[in-house]
């Protein structure tokens, strides 16, 4: 299930592609047709990529051949330290410096039709988005009980470096990074260290 291309897309082919990408999120939860969260998920990613859109550095890639086949999506994270609230625990050391030093970046999602092969292409899409950003962390979170996002993201070497909560949100999310190969690592006592 190689895509036809990976496009990165600016703000205004995004504004374009907003109903595509809202029909594909919820396909890409797997959520049956009479399910009342399809409408919920569908209008949970307007606001999202409304959101989302607006952040400084914000980006997008789809993977298309004659139609959307999936995409990724995130944005620099502001080097305030606001994107950490909620966080439970002790967030470690160079995470803090990385994100005040303004070399983090937020993976938002990835959504891809589904098909058998649908990990490959949610890998080959965020690797795209990922490298096209001069960061020395990528972060993300996932809902806890998503122990199928959790699994997959772990196996693509992100590291879970504990839980977060949204103000004023009721889920609990785990919080992973994924440090860019060589300058940052994960030693025995769970911290991140550069090297």
């Amino acid at each position: 299930m190689a895509p036809g291309r990976l496009r990165r897309l600016n703000r205004l082919l995004v504004e374009s592609l907003r109903e595509d990408l809202a029909d594909l999120y919820p396909e890409s939860r797997a959520t049956t047709l009479g399910d009342p969260r399809r409408r919920h998920s569908r209008q949970n990613l307007l606001n999202r990529l409304t959101a989302g859109m607006r952040a400084p550095e914000c980006a997008m890639v789809i993977a298309e051949t004659d139609s959307l086949m999936g995409c990724a999506f995130g944005f620099s994270v502001r080097g305030d330290g606001s994107w950490w609230l909620g966080f439970d625990g002790i967030l470690p050391r160079s995470v803090g410096h990385l994100t005040v030093s303004g070399s983090v970046f937020a993976f938002a999602d990835v959504m891809i039709w589904p098909h058998p092969r649908d990990r490959e292409l949610a890998r080959c899409v965020q690797e795209r988005l990922l490298t096209d950003h001069q960061t020395l962390l990528e972060v993300t979170l996932v809902d806890r009980t998503d122990c199928q996002a959790l699994a997959a993201l772990c196996s693509w070497g992100w590291l879970d470096i504990g839980e977060r909560r949204r103000p004023l949100g009721a889920t609990t999310f785990r919080t992973l990074v994924l440090p860019l190969e060589g300058l940052v690592t994960m030693p025995a006592d769970g911290g991140l260290r550069g090297n």
